[in-house]
């Protein structure tokens, strides 16, 4: 399903033609309709003044709220690599044939978590959270079995980590949909084209150069937060580093 916010450059471009003319057609407004006086000016800059302002604050907001959702993904990214090590070392705590077998699965589903956060292709996204689904079925089913078969400290330890592991993942899969809302950005959108109008009819004459500035900062900023709020697409992407490092040291081993 195509979503316009999962496409940093695209807002990019979209809200600089937009706001760009929002400029323009301030401008024309004043020139054509009723333009300022020297009585006007003032109240208008009164409330020109105010509306950037609350662009400005606006704009911070959404912000803020971009990082503290690209840092609860990096937070969830170390929180499944320990996860995911941790109850590979107390497989170790179950007898030798289900050690052996829980390990094995761990590092598949280790190989598949690191797709989960570098794949782009909704086909190879939807394969991957079904082949993680049927996977973490096979592991919580050892150490069920052996629980049960077997309910002592070691073994419910080993048990402990694995509900750490699946609730890892499931708290991922929540931050990497929690996205700033639809609303939010169209409330964004509307006072920005509505300060860009204003700054236009408020322009004593035409410069194209100057008509520009105001409307490129404000897409400059919309490209920051989007491209921060997108998981897959953009350039601050969260990368997996934990858990290549992790795959990388069970794979030696």
């Amino acid at each position: 399903m195509f979503h316009a916010m999962n496409y940093p450059q695209l807002i990019f471009v979209v809200s600089f033609i937009v706001l760009w003319s929002a400029v323009h057609v301030g401008h024309y407004l004043q020139k054509k309709f009723r333009p300022l006086d020297d009585d006007h000016r003032d109240d208008f800059n009164v409330v020109q003044g105010s509306a950037l302002t609350l662009l400005g604050l606006l704009i911070g907001f959404t912000f803020s709220m971009a990082i503290t959702r690209y840092d609860a993904r990096k937070i969830y990214e170390e929180t499944e690599a320990n996860a995911i090590g941790t109850e590979y070392v107390r497989a170790g705590l179950l007898p030798a044939a289900d050690t052996a077998r829980e390990q094995e699965l761990l590092r598949r589903y280790l190989d598949l978590r690191i797709i989960f956060y570098t794949a782009q292709d909704a086909r190879k996204l939807r394969q991957n959270n079904a082949d993680t689904s049927k996977l973490q079925d096979e592991m919580w089913s050892v150490v069920q079995a052996r629980g049960v078969a077997q309910p002592n400290p070691l073994v419910a330890l080993a048990v402990s980590g694995m509900n750490d592991v699946l609730n890892s993942e499931g708290y991922t899969q929540a931050a990497w949909l929690n996205r700033i809302p639809i609303a939010a950005w169209m409330l964004l959108a509307v006072i920005a084209i509505g300060c860009n109008l204003l700054i236009g009819y408020g322009a004593h004459g035409k410069n194209t150069i100057l008509f520009m500035i105001f409307p490129l900062a404000v897409a400059v900023s919309f490209l920051l937060i989007s491209d921060i709020d997108s998981p897959r697409r953009g350039v601050i992407l969260v990368h997996p580093v934990n858990l290549i490092s992790l795959s990388e040291s069970l794979h030696s081993h």
